[in-house]
Formats: structure tokens, C-alpha cells, sequence
């Protein structure tokens, strides 16, 4: 009887491995390879432990915008390899700094290989999803970003970036869509300058 009752738990154990667990560097490679556009709702807990809202845009590769909700209204966009921070309350330009000294950079850029000498850190899983810490192995000063991915079909759910002093900004994805056609403009850091000097 005890064997009876064992069997199918030993198969419902053999199967779950199957099921669920840890995404390679190499799946994880080619899902953002793969990945051209998404968009999705964000929450964003920030360094400080307040909490910002929004919608991200994501053209890969080099490209992206993070439009912030009321009482915040900041606007980051990601073009031209450069990333730029406009600030509804100030009246001068943007701020900006070079796309590639951020940890960003690692999933919006042309090829990503996570594969590559000393670019993973940190590579886990809990049972639900799998974590990768990753940094430019060029430049390690300019702080890590850690993915968490879930499977079946692989997506990227959050992430958390730590930047060179230490501070961490963690961002989580609501509802992921794909496939969306996105005007020039959108990623266009000039054309929103141009935009606001109206």
C-alpha cells in the first residue's frame, strides 16, 4: 500500500524539476535578444524608500522611456546613446549622462551575451524565478543590475539597480505586452527638448 501511495509522488518529484527551474545564461541571453519592444506599468521603490509609478517603454536595443505618474511627472529617456533625466519642475534642459556608464546599458544593448567573462556576478533561483546579477565587466565601478526572470514563457519581471555608491533603485513590471510599434519621437531625447522649449 505504502508503494502505491509513493508512486505518484515520486513522479509528481521527477516532473517539477522540468517545470519549474533555473533559466540558463544562455535562455536568459536569448530572451533578450529576442526582445524588441515592451511596455508595461511599473512600481519603483527608490533608494530612499519611496515608491514612483508609471509606464516604461523599452526599444531594444539603445532605447527606452520611463514616463512617471503625477505627483513626480519626471520623464528618463534612453536614445542615442545617451540617457536623459527631464524634471517637470526645473526650467533648464535635461541632465545626462553617457546610456553606457549605467547598468541599464546591459539589457538595452545590441547583443547581449551573459556569457561573457565577468559580466554575471550573481546567478539564482528560489523555486519561482531566476536571478541574475550582472555588471560591465569593463567597468564594474559603474554599479550591477539584478534581472529576475520567471519561465514558461520567459519574461522579465523586475529588476534592481546599484549604482557606484551603493544606492539601490528596485523597478517591478506589471503586465508585459510585446510587439508594439513605437513613433521615432518617442525615444528621441532632442525632440523632447525641442518639445518643451515651445
Amino acid at each position: 500500500m505504502t508503494r502505491i501511495l509513493l508512486a505518484p509522488l515520486l513522479l509528481a518529484l521527477t516532473v517539477l524539476p522540468a517545470i519549474a527551474q533555473q533559466l540558463s545564461l544562455n535562455e536568459i541571453s536569448r530572451y533578450l535578444n529576442g526582445l524588441t519592444t515592451l511596455e508595461a506599468d511599473f512600481t519603483q521603490i527608490n533608494s530612499d524608500q519611496t515608491i514612483s509609478t508609471g509606464v516604461i517603454k523599452i526599444h531594444r536595443p539603445g532605447r527606452a522611456r520611463f514616463e512617471y505618474n503625477p505627483p513626480d511627472e519626471t520623464l528618463v529617456i534612453a536614445g542615442g546613446q545617451q540617457l536623459a533625466v527631464f524634471d517637470a519642475k526645473s526650467n533648464t534642459g535635461p541632465e545626462q549622462y553617457p546610456l553606457k556608464e549605467t547598468p541599464l546599458n546591459l539589457i538595452l544593448a545590441q547583443n547581449v551575451d551573459l556569457n561573457r567573462s565577468g559580466m554575471v556576478v550573481g546567478h539564482s533561483y528560489d523555486g519561482t524565478a531566476t536571478t541574475v546579477t550582472a555588471q560591465d565587466p569593463d567597468y564594474p565601478e559603474y554599479g550591477t543590475i539584478r534581472l529576475m526572470f520567471t519561465a514558461n514563457p520567459v519574461e522579465l519581471r523586475q529588476w534592481i539597480i546599484t549604482d557606484g555608491s551603493g544606492a539601490e533603485t528596485a523597478v517591478i513590471l506589471g503586465d508585459v505586452r510585446t510587439g508594439l510599434k513605437y513613433p521615432t519621437a518617442t525615444f528621441s531625447i532632442n525632440a523632447e527638448v525641442s518639445k518643451r522649449e515651445r
